[in-house]
């Protein structure tokens, strides 16, 4: 292959994203936490040699689709929400959108399966890309202070993370928790009163 293959970086991208596709469909049909990359790079079509020159190990390979969901999910979010200008009511919309669209992925609400252990937990807690977004997130709501919005965001991240592995009744009983108990915390009141409208 010439060196100034231009197609290259390309090629790259769609194999690891084919990678990272098969462990989706692995993750549906397994516990995340049981699916080895043996496994993954059968499903893939590819050698555990091709495999491991794009993920090092298992928590890698973790970490990757992790961060390629997460931010695939933040835009979906974003999408569903961008009309809504209350602080307040953008920060339970969010949280209500999300936790939805997890619940709607099979590949993505197996992480937080309780007869399982919550690998889904461990990775939210630990991933950069989860707690960059998050906190751009209630950066975006307003904070009364900017030192609070890295807590406050934390903070969110373990709610959400909450509500997958122990459910509300339905929607409407999770959106009025975040609306009573989630809401006022990340989005003071002075926010709320100078909110456009």
């Amino acid at each position: 292959m010439a060196a100034n293959d231009w197609l290259s970086e390309r090629r790259t991208e769609v194999a690891a994203d084919r990678i990272l596709d098969a462990a989706a469909e692995l993750f549906t049909r397994h516990d995340p936490s049981s699916v080895g990359m043996n496994e993954i790079a059968k499903a893939a079509g590819c050698s555990r040699a091709t495999l491991y020159r794009y993920y090092e190990n298992r928590e890698a390979l973790r970490n990757a689709y992790v961060s390629r969901e997460t931010h695939r999910l933040f835009e979906a979010v974003g999408d569903q929400i961008n009309d809504v200008e209350d602080p307040r009511e953008r920060l339970v919309a969010g949280i209500v959108t999300a936790l939805r669209l997890v619940r709607e992925s099979p590949a993505l609400s197996a992480w937080f399966a309780t007869a399982a252990p919550p690998i889904g937990a461990e990775l939210a807690e630990q991933s950069d890309v989860i707690a960059a977004l998050s906190t751009a997130f209630v950066d975006s709501l307003g904070a009364d202070h900017p030192a609070n919005v890295a807590g406050r965001s934390r903070w969110l991240v373990r709610i959400i993370t909450s509500l997958l592995i122990f459910p509300g009744r339905d929607e409407a009983d999770e959106r009025a928790m975040l609306a009573e108990f989630v809401a006022p915390v990340v989005v003071p009141v002075e926010k709320v009163s100078s909110a456009p409208g």
